[in-house]
């Protein structure tokens, strides 16, 4: 049996494990963290989203970009760095700023997407989805402009089974959204997409490694860079003791899921992935027995917001800062975030107890992650899904565990690759 050491314990190493594992082979997680989830798994947005998959890098972005940039709490905040890998991510992602290649990816990333929903209806037969708030209530996305709602509905195809709401008809479908009708033009309706707390998920299906017959458990370290040799991946520097401790890599071969960090050890090995950490923020607010909470998960198009009744807390997500590898929590973005949902969902939970949460959500320029081999035959790459983690997280364990196993696949990867 070949052994596989899993570099990263959030949502994308766990599900690689699991899939691996499920493939026959033996597998180790290596983790730095004390427990599983603790990255950008820890209290992201919830949202499966397995059709609203749509890139960022889209034309006429790099123009919303610079109106971001002038307004007070808008979605985007950008600080310099003296750092080459912030320009040349910025460069290709600009490149990548046209309709052309934001259809190509988007394809690509619906066949992931539709590929995550069997497989996680899959893994619900030995982790119940009740063990992490899963609800499929569908997901709601609303616009404020009458112009980009037009646009939007005019994108659907004739065979789109979404549904096109008016504003009456969103307040109707979500009473949470009551009090935003006057702001509201109408809304894009997805009965599949469903919503689910994405930390507890990562406990679950730690719990069930931890007992299946070819897990070899988790090792909590740091990994700290590679060794390489004779075109292989041969050895570890982790973590351990002042100047980190060199091991042998006991393994057959080795993946990398371990988000941003996943950056700095590919470089150790001479390769070059096109990530850059994009920040997020999220409240989680305790939902009262008087709270209008939604039982739709909503996404604000303009605002750039999306909240999601996850459990017994209503969590909201946004914004986009691009200010390095910078964890700590901006007060100032979470005071305008809480004035945003205030104006939309005034009644929605109780605000004066939110949980504020900041995290890193690794991106590629063109928004697809990258899956599958890489120069070193025995090392593997699952990384960069940005914002939809959790939505591309069982898809992207599977498609990799049939790359490494030379399987066929049930699409190409184009554009899913290191190239």
């Amino acid at each position: 049996m070949q052994q596989v050491t899993v570099i990263g314990g959030g949502v994308i190493g766990l599900t690689s494990a699991w899939w691996l594992l499920e493939a026959g082979y033996g597998v180790t997680l290596l983790e730095r963290e004390a427990g599983v989830g603790s990255g950008a798994s820890l209290r992201n947005g919830g949202q499966l989203s397995y059709r609203y998959v749509a890139p960022l890098a889209d034309a006429g972005v790099p123009l919303k970009a610079l109106q971001w940039l002038c307004e007070e709490n808008g979605p985007l905040r950008f600080r310099p760095e003296a750092d080459l890998r912030q320009w040349r991510w910025l460069a290709r992602f600009l490149a990548s700023c046209n309709a052309g290649a934001n259809r190509k990816t988007t394809t690509r990333l619906l066949a992931l997407g539709e590929m995550s929903r069997r497989a996680m209806a899959e893994l619900a037969v030995v982790l119940p989805l009740d063990e992490f708030a899963w609800r499929d209530a569908g997901k709601m996305v609303v616009y404020r402009s009458r112009k980009t709602f037009d646009a939007a509905v005019a994108r659907l195809g004739a065979r789109d089974a979404r549904e096109v709401l008016s504003a009456a008809e969103c307040v109707a479908r979500e009473p949470a959204l009551a009090a935003a009708r006057p702001m509201l033009a109408g809304a894009i309706f997805e009965r599949d997409d469903a919503v689910a707390d994405c930390h507890a998920f990562c406990v679950a299906l730690a719990a069930r490694l931890a007992v299946h017959p070819r897990f070899r458990g988790i090792v909590h370290g740091e990994a700290r860079r590679f060794i390489t040799g004779k075109g292989k991946v041969v050895g570890l520097v982790t973590g351990a003791g002042m100047f980190g401790a060199e091991r042998m890599l006991d393994a057959d071969h080795c993946v990398l899921a371990a988000g941003i960090q996943s950056r700095d050890l590919a470089a150790s090995a001479g390769l070059y992935l096109p990530l850059y950490p994009l920040k997020g923020y999220s409240l989680s607010a305790p939902i009262r027995a008087t709270d209008c909470a939604p039982q739709i998960s909503v996404t604000d198009v303009e605002g750039k917001v999306l909240y999601a009744r996850i459990g017994d807390a209503l969590r909201v997500a946004a914004m986009v800062d691009m200010v390095g590898e910078d964890t700590a929590i901006d007060a100032r973005r979470i005071a305008g975030l809480i004035r945003q949902v205030r104006a939309t969902m005034p009644h929605g939970a109780d605000y004066s107890s939110i949980t504020p949460w900041a995290g890193l959500r690794p991106a590629t320029p063109d928004g697809a992650p990258i899956i599958g081999a890489t120069r070193y035959a025995n090392l593997w790459l699952n990384v960069g899904h940005g914002p939809l983690g959790f939505t591309f997280a069982c898809g992207s364990a599977r498609l990799l565990a049939g790359c490494m196993k030379s399987k066929a696949l049930p699409f190409a990867l184009d554009g899913l690759t290191l190239r």
